[in-house]
C-alpha cells in the first residue's frame, strides 16, 4: 500500500491525522476527566501515566506485529474495519445513552483506578478501534522498513501531543463544569457513532461487499 517513494509530506500528514483520531485526545479526553473527576490530583496523574503507557505499548506492538497477526489469524484489513466499527458503535451508544439523570450506573465506579486506566481509558478510548485499524493496516501493507519508521515517528509525535493535552486537562479539571462535560460527552458519542459507521462501510468496501464513491 505504501511504497518507499510515497514517503512524502502528504503521506506523513495523512498518517498523523489518522493516528490523531485513532490514538489522540479527542475521544478519550472527556471519558478520562469523567472517570477521574472524584480522584485526588495525584491519583489522576497516576491514572494518566498508566493510560498513556498502556496505549503506547499496545500501539507499538500493533504497528510492529500487526502484519504478522493478520497472517497468523487469517483476517483481512476489511474484516478488521467492520469489527472495529461495530465495537466503536457499542462504545458510542454507551456514551450517548449512559449517565441517566440521577443514576449511579457509572461504568468505572468502585473499580481500582489503575484498572480503569487500562480499560476502558487506554483501550478502547485513547487507543480506539479506528487507531487499531490504522496501525494494523499500516503494518500489514507497508512494503518497507522506511514506511514503518515513519509510522513510529508519527505515533511518537501523537503520543507527545496526548501528554501535553492530558496534563493540561488534569491541571484545570477541578474548574470544569459537570453539565457541560456531560453535553460534550454526548456530542462526542454521536461523532463516534458516525466514525463507527464509516469504519464498517470502509471494511465492507475493502472486502468487496459494497462499492464506495469518493469525492476525490
Amino acid at each position: 500500500m505504501k511504497e518507499l517513494e510515497s514517503l512524502d509530506a502528504a503521506f506523513i500528514i495523512d498518517t498523523f491525522l489518522l493516528l490523531l483520531i485513532g490514538i489522540g485526545p479527542k475521544i478519550a479526553l472527556v471519558p478520562f476527566l469523567d472517570a477521574t473527576a472524584d480522584m485526588p490530583q495525584a491519583t489522576q496523574r497516576r491514572v494518566l501515566r498508566k493510560m498513556l503507557t498502556t496505549a503506547a505499548i499496545v500501539a507499538a506492538v500493533l504497528l510492529i506485529l500487526g502484519g504478522l497477526l493478520t497472517r497468523l489469524l487469517h483476517f483481512s484489513p476489511g474484516a478488521l474495519g467492520v469489527s472495529s466499527g461495530i465495537i466503536l458503535l457499542v462504545i458510542a451508544l454507551a456514551m450517548v445513552l449512559g449517565h441517566h439523570a440521577g443514576g449511579s450506573d457509572h461504568p468505572v465506579a468502585d473499580r481500582d483506578p489503575m484498572q480503569v486506566a487500562v480499560f476502558p481509558l487506554a483501550v478502547p478510548y485513547l487507543l480506539n478501534p479506528a487507531g487499531i485499524v490504522v496501525l494494523v493496516t499500516l503494518s500489514a501493507e507497508a512494503s518497507s522498513v522506511a514506511v514503518l519508521a515513519v509510522g513510529v515517528g508519527v505515533l511518537v509525535a501523537v503520543l507527545a501531543f496526548d501528554v501535553v493535552v492530558f496534563r493540561g486537562a488534569v491541571r484545570v479539571s477541578s474548574k470544569l463544569d459537570e453539565s457541560r462535560m456531560l453535553v460534550t460527552e454526548k456530542v462526542f458519542g454521536f461523532l463516534l457513532a458516525a466514525l463507527g459507521v464509516q469504519l464498517i462501510l470502509n471494511g465492507l468496501s475493502d472486502v468487496g461487499v459494497i462499492h464506495l464513491t469518493t469525492g476525490h
